[in-house]
């Protein structure tokens, strides 16, 4: 298995190049499912878990081919073969989940396995099953599965969503593309990947409005075409690069990053003391490699604080004068980074979803084990400022969501690189 080395070894300086938006492709790719014509997404990021989608799209009958170095992916759903998502595939990946609105949409029935992905919490498809019924579907759970049908078609409905879920707000605007009628999707995710997605499928030719803000609405239509639609910006692997000058001191700047994607995280970041500039290439990130200031912070949905981020920040603040609060609001189990961190001489006291943060020093470097994908650069992130050498194990979780991490980050001066497992 294999692990990355850090070594701390001072200021970062230069660029780091942005990838497209993981969570948002995730989401854009089974929007091929609604159309017979191809769907062409630019910028798309190079990992894991986009293979494990385009396997799954593969499953169903879908055309997929990636293009330029795998930074395109040209997908056709012309001829489905299947409306089954197998559990030895969904098992991988939570975000497999994203076909069951368009399959039932396009096909009147699917049958989707109760998905996997990071153990951070649970992640209930109740919201999704009932905004789906409230569009005419019928669905049972039977041997892992979600049975769904629409006899009569799907029907444009009032949903109003228990919890601004993301992948519930995705799966159900892909879904009321196709139904008859008008559908409004109340108490909606207002991530910049819903905007994305919105944009995507009215490029197809629906008809959405209201992405972006709690309240969404969509005009059914008859068919979608086909498009070409470049994916947006990930915000957590921008917020993530961030903070690499922070903790090890310098000056880099985020190629693609715009403020409005991570305005709550920089808000945070100038309430510790760092300076972050928006220029015309993306955003620039200074610090003299000082101890920030501690600060409090609670995860939020969007435009609150993101989860993903809780763990890099924790990295940050484990060195920061002061002591700082971290509430975990979104997911219950998303402090397993946080012995780890420990091990590494940080101060950090977990009650519930509540952790208490000690500044230190420095911290020092020793091996420690990724638990999910976001802890995983949590703890290279940590290795930039400690002294001595850190081996980060078990960083298969890193492949689901960051690509190049140690050229991108050996590219602005971090000692760093991934040693193969025997």
């Amino acid at each position: 298995m294999d692990s990355i080395v850090v070594t701390g070894n001072g200021p970062l300086n230069g660029e780091i190049p942005i990838a497209g938006a993981k969570n948002a492709c995730l989401a854009l790719m089974p929007a091929t499912l609604l159309s017979e014509e191809p769907l062409i997404l630019t910028n798309a990021p190079r990992l894991s878990d986009i293979a494990t989608m385009t396997v799954l799209l593969q499953s169903l009958g879908a055309d997929a081919a990636s293009l330029q170095n795998d930074k395109v992916l040209a997908l056709s759903s012309h001829d489905l073969t299947s409306t089954r998502a197998d559990y030895d595939i969904v098992r991988k990946m939570r975000a497999s989940n994203l076909v069951l609105g368009p399959l039932l949409a396009r096909a009147g029935h699917a049958e989707v396995s109760l998905p996997g992905g990071c153990a951070i919490g649970a992640r209930p498809m109740d919201i999704h099953i009932d905004g789906l019924e409230k569009l005419g579907a019928v669905i049972d759970l039977k041997d892992g599965y979600l049975h769904a049908k629409a006899p009569g078609g799907l029907k444009g409905a009032v949903i109003d969503l228990a919890f601004p879920s993301v992948g519930a707000t995705e799966n159900l605007m892909m879904a009321a593309t196709l139904a008859k009628g008008s559908t409004v999707i109340s108490n909606a995710a207002r991530e910049p990947e819903i905007v994305d997605l919105a944009r995507c499928l009215n490029a197809m030719g629906a008809q959405i409005e209201g992405a972006g803000t709690d309240r969404i609405e969509i005009q059914g239509v008859d068919r979608l075409g086909g498009a070409t639609h470049r994916v947006v910006t990930d915000r957590i692997e921008l917020g993530t690069y961030m903070l690499a000058p922070v903790i090890a001191g310098g000056d880099v700047e985020c190629l693609g990053g715009t403020l409005d994607l991570v305005a709550s995280f920089v808000d945070k970041l100038a309430e510790a003391g760092v300076s972050v500039e928006e220029t015309g290439r993306g955003l620039r990130v200074r610090h003299d490699g000082g101890r920030v200031r501690a600060v409090d912070v609670t995860t939020e949905v969007f435009p609150g604080f993101p989860t993903d981020l809780q763990a890099q920040m924790m990295a940050l603040l484990t060195t920061a004068q002061g002591v700082s609060t971290l509430h975990e609001t979104i997911f219950e189990n998303r402090f397993m980074h946080a012995p780890e961190l420990v091990r590494m001489g940080a101060e950090i006291e977990v009650q519930g979803g509540t952790a208490r943060v000690t500044g230190v020093e420095r911290l020092k470097g020793a091996p420690v084990m990724a638990t999910d994908l976001r802890a995983s650069v949590s703890l290279i992130l940590a290795g930039l400022a400690a002294e001595g050498e850190t081996v980060v194990s078990r960083v298969y979780h890193l492949d689901r969501g960051y690509e190049h991490v140690v050229r991108k980050l050996s590219g602005v001066g971090a000692k760093i690189e991934r040693v193969k497992g025997t």
